[in-house]
């Protein structure tokens, strides 16, 4: 059951520049009833303080970690390697990169064995992330289900919608 206390979704950015993307995904939660844990955690310039997010994450409530970085994107990764919570990757695009396809071979291609979902590059990704993490949480929450099933009614209504406008 998801806790008004607990923050059952960490989202954990390399940088600050990539709020911007990554608010989609906090505001996504939010519309689902729950605040996120959001931090600012690097994992080539604060290393150890992933690594012990990540170790610690479980025992503070954390059931799914949703881990966003741009070029080299490792962060998703050092995360999995050191937790054996969901992490759902999300690739975003820096300035200095390749448009975000760096970021996305970074962290879609992991070993066996130290899986991350990845999502898709940018905003589209960052509010699928969210939207998965609900998909997890829900399994367990009869609560969260619900909200999920009506969120997708309701996205159903918007196309329909959309679609009888047409005629």
């Amino acid at each position: 059951m998801v806790s008004e206390k607990i923050a059952p979704v960490a989202v954990v950015m390399g940088s600050d520049s990539d709020l911007d993307v990554m608010s989609s995904c906090i505001d996504q939660l939010r519309d689902f009833g729950i605040e996120p844990t959001v931090r600012i955690l690097s994992a080539h310039r604060t290393p150890q303080m992933a690594a012990e997010f990540a170790q610690t994450a479980r025992e503070k409530g954390i059931r799914v970690i949703v881990a966003a970085a741009g070029m080299a994107a490792h962060l998703a990764g050092a995360l999995a390697g050191r937790t054996t919570l969901p992490i759902i990757g999300v690739p975003l695009i820096s300035e200095a990169g390749l448009g975000g396809v760096d970021a996305l071979l970074s962290t879609v291609q992991m070993p066996p064995g130290v899986p991350v979902a990845t999502m898709a590059i940018g905003r589209a990704g960052a509010k699928n992330a969210a939207i998965f993490a609900v998909q997890i949480l829900a399994l367990a929450d009869g609560a969260l289900r619900d909200k999920l099933t009506r969120f997708r009614e309701a996205q159903q209504d918007k196309v329909v919608e959309k679609d009888s406008g047409l005629r």
